[in-house]
């Protein structure tokens, strides 16, 4: 595996590749990795693709009262476990590198930033958007892979690469969970043992809601309301929001007809975790 931390460098690489015929697969981490990762490496390298993960702790999406100082890092460990999975090259630049003077030009997907993680995070979406759009034009992958987990932010990285006629191919891949249900998250690291015991209640929550749904229940007022009592009621956990979108434009749903995202936010002491189920729903029923 090759490793830089130097945009040149890496286009350098990444044009080789292309003169042999290569296609290029991205996946677009901030470090600290887990079996979620793993499995974003999994599929982009099922493509026989030049696989660049890069790890770049994004300072432009985090607020100045969010845990960018600490979210956990530790790039040695991370490029073993990405050359173990067979990763062709590892991009790991510093802030400098990617932002050698203060940003004054910016991407950003109206009205999917401002909602669910958008609405009580703002400008979070934006550094996403335009982070994401840097690592696009100095890698020039021909596909991108994002957790479902992340589900926002993957419908907006696809809605930018639509709006933006990019020439790349995003991928969704599934949610990968620890055996108790938490949604895998680089974040998971921050919680107590008792908060880690807890945070299993987004999980559990969610699997109620689809059994709700499967059972009959439309409203789906009814089902934020169930959710909301459940983490309440099972949980210290702080609700940041619980809602029901819509699977494709994520627009808010008040009759369940048509197959929808659970989505959730919880705040265990200072960590905010967020977990979401995909719903199929017979639009005949």
């Amino acid at each position: 595996m090759k490793r830089t931390s130097h945009i040149p460098e890496l286009r350098e690489i990444i044009a080789l590749e292309k003169e042999k015929g290569r296609k290029i697969a991205l996946v677009p981490t901030m470090g600290f990795l887990h079996k979620g990762h793993l499995s974003l490496i999994e599929h982009a390298k099922q493509t026989d693709a030049f696989v660049v993960l890069s790890i770049f702790v994004n300072p432009l999406q985090f607020g100045p009262k969010e845990d960018l100082s600490r979210y956990p890092r530790d790039l040695e460990r991370d490029a073993r476990m990405v050359e173990e999975a067979g990763v062709d090259v590892l991009f790991h630049p510093m802030v400098e590198e990617m932002y050698p003077r203060p940003m004054v030009t910016f991407v950003e997907v109206s009205e999917l930033d401002t909602m669910l993680c958008g609405a009580t995070r703002p400008g979070h979406f934006r550094g996403v958007a335009t982070v994401v759009s840097k690592l696009f034009h100095i890698a020039q992958p021909d596909m991108a892979f994002f957790g479902q987990k992340d589900y926002q932010q993957y419908k907006l990285i696809e809605r930018m690469v639509i709006d933006l006629n990019l020439p790349i191919k995003i991928y969704p891949v599934p949610i990968v969970r620890e055996e108790d249900g938490l949604a895998m998250s680089s974040r998971n690291v921050l919680l107590t043992s008792e908060q880690r015991q807890q945070a299993v209640i987004l999980s559990k929550s969610l699997k109620a809601a689809e059994v709700s749904i499967r059972a009959g229940q439309r409203s789906a007022q009814e089902i934020e309301r169930q959710l909301r009592e459940r983490i309440t009621l099972e949980s210290d956990g702080v609700i940041d929001y619980v809602e029901i979108r819509d699977t494709d434009d994520l627009s808010k749903v008040t009759d369940i007809k048509r197959p929808i995202l659970l989505a959730l936010a919880v705040f265990f002491g200072k960590t905010r975790l967020i977990d979401n189920k995909v719903v199929e729903v017979d639009q005949d029923v």
